[in-house]
């Protein structure tokens, strides 16, 4: 008995902390994604907006080259986007040049869409630690989000929600 009062208590902690990483977040309950227009690591001169996600549920994954967090959790939904479980786009924030952050892709050989985010797009997804993602359905509507490392399980859940 005393043991599973033990797991229930982890349990409530690490539900009590993903809440208060991700309580500033934008809101999951249907609420539209704000619109982007950026250009791509792969080619600068092309550009994703956000209306091009439509019809496609997407892993939006907010990230920093310098994140130590980051470099752990994004095989994992490089891995489901390469297995094509799931569709995603990256979207780097907080980088010094385009350089760093091709240096960051390249180490991990990740070929899903990366983005070059600005300022802006951080204050408009209210990224404020790294990583940071959201769900967005095929009608560009946010159903999930969270902070901190995902696992494949974690990536793979939520990308479910609907």
């Amino acid at each position: 008995m005393k043991s599973v009062l033990q797991y229930l208590l982890i349990i409530l902690v690490f539900i009590g902390l993903s809440w208060w990483q991700s309580k500033d977040m934008l809101t999951t309950n249907d609420s539209p994604a704000p619109y982007f227009n950026l250009s791509t690591l792969q080619n600068p001169a092309s550009r994703i907006t956000l209306k091009a996600l439509r019809g496609k549920q997407t892993v939006v994954y907010f990230f920093a080259p310098w994140c130590r967090i980051c470099r752990y959790s994004m095989p994992n939904l490089e891995k489901l986007y390469v297995q094509g479980e799931v569709n995603a786009i990256a979207i780097a924030l907080n980088y010094d040049s385009q350089d760093e952050v091709n240096a960051f892709a390249k180490s991990l050989s990740l070929t899903m869409p990366i983005l070059l985010g600005t300022e802006t797009t951080a204050d408009d997804y209210r990224v404020t630690a790294f990583p940071s993602y959201y769900v967005i359905n095929e009608r560009l509507k946010i159903t999930a989000k969270s902070v901190g490392y995902s696992s494949e399980v974690g990536l793979r859940i939520r990308s479910r929600v609907q």
